[in-house]
C-alpha cells in the first residue's frame, strides 16, 4: 500500500487531470525504450513524470560531447558513461519507487534474441540504425506489445511540423522511405499498424564539420518534441 500511496502523492496534479484509475493503469504498464539519446531519452522521463514505474532502457552507447545540445543524459559530468546508467539514475531520482532496467547492449540481429517483446505493454523505437529499426519494427509488430515508433528527427527547425500518422502514411520523411523500401525489398511485412512521429520539414545543413561529414544537424526543441509526442501516445 504505500508504494500506492507513493504514487498517488508524487503525481497528483495527474491524478487531478486523468483520475485516479488511469494513473493507477500507467503505474502497471511495462514498456521498453530501445534508442536513450536525442529522442528516446525524452520520452523516458515523460513516462517516468506521469506515473510509468516498469521501464527497460536498451542503448548501446556512451554520452559524448555532441550529444549536450539535445540529449537529457548529456552533461560535461556524464561524458564517457552508459547512456542507460545515466539516465536509469535520473529517473530513479525522480520516482525511486520506479522500476528500471537498464540494458547497455544494442538491439539487432545478433541479440533480438534477448528480448521477448512479449513481456511488454509497449514498444518504442528510437534507435537510428535503418537495419536495426527495421528489425524491430518487424519483431515488435510480430509481438502482443502496442508499438510506436520514431521517424528522423534531424535536419529540422519548426516544432509545428511535427506530427503524428501510420507508418505507411507518413510523407516527406527520408529515413520512412528508406525503411519502406528496404521493408518490401525484404518481402515481409508489420504485422500490425503501427504510429510514427515524424516530420515532413528537411533543410540543407549550412556547415560541414570535418571529423563528422555525413551527421545531420539536430536540436532539442525538435528531437524533445518527438520523444515527448511518443510518450504522449502511449499516455493518452
Amino acid at each position: 500500500m504505500s508504494n500506492f500511496y507513493t504514487v498517488l502523492s508524487l503525481f497528483s496534479r495527474t491524478q487531478l487531470l486523468i483520475g485516479k484509475d488511469s494513473l493507477i493503469r500507467l503505474q502497471d504498464l511495462k514498456i521498453v525504450i530501445f534508442g536513450i539519446g536525442g529522442v528516446g531519452g525524452w520520452t523516458a522521463e515523460a513516462l517516468i513524470r506521469s506515473g510509468v514505474k516498469n521501464l527497460t532502457l536498451v542503448d548501446p552507447d556512451n554520452v559524448c560531447q555532441s550529444n549536450i545540445n539535445r540529449q537529457l543524459v548529456a552533461t560535461q559530468k556524464t561524458i564517457g558513461r552508459p547512456k542507460v546508467d545515466v539516465m536509469k539514475e535520473r529517473l530513479l531520482d525522480i520516482n525511486p519507487e520506479a522500476e528500471i532496467v537498464a540494458l547497455n547492449q544494442k538491439y539487432s540481429k545478433e541479440t533480438a534474441t534477448d528480448f521477448d517483446l512479449n513481456e511488454y505493454d509497449y514498444v518504442v523505437d528510437a534507435i537510428d540504425s535503418v537495419d536495426d529499426k527495421v528489425l524491430l519494427i518487424l519483431n515488435a509488430t510480430q509481438s502482443s506489445a502496442q508499438f510506436v515508433s520514431s521517424m528522423g528527427a534531424a535536419r529540422k527547425m519548426d516544432p509545428l511540423k511535427v506530427s503524428v500518422a501510420e507508418f505507411w502514411k507518413v510523407k516527406g520523411c527520408p529515413l520512412a522511405a528508406t525503411l519502406r523500401r528496404k521493408i518490401k525489398k525484404g518481402g515481409i511485412f508489420p504485422q500490425k499498424k503501427f504510429k510514427c512521429v515524424y516530420s515532413e520539414e528537411l533543410l540543407e545543413n549550412k556547415d560541414v564539420l570535418e571529423s563528422e561529414e555525413r551527421v545531420n544537424g539536430s536540436m532539442i526543441h525538435i528531437t524533445g518534441v518527438f520523444g515527448l509526442i511518443l510518450a504522449s501516445l502511449i499516455i493518452q
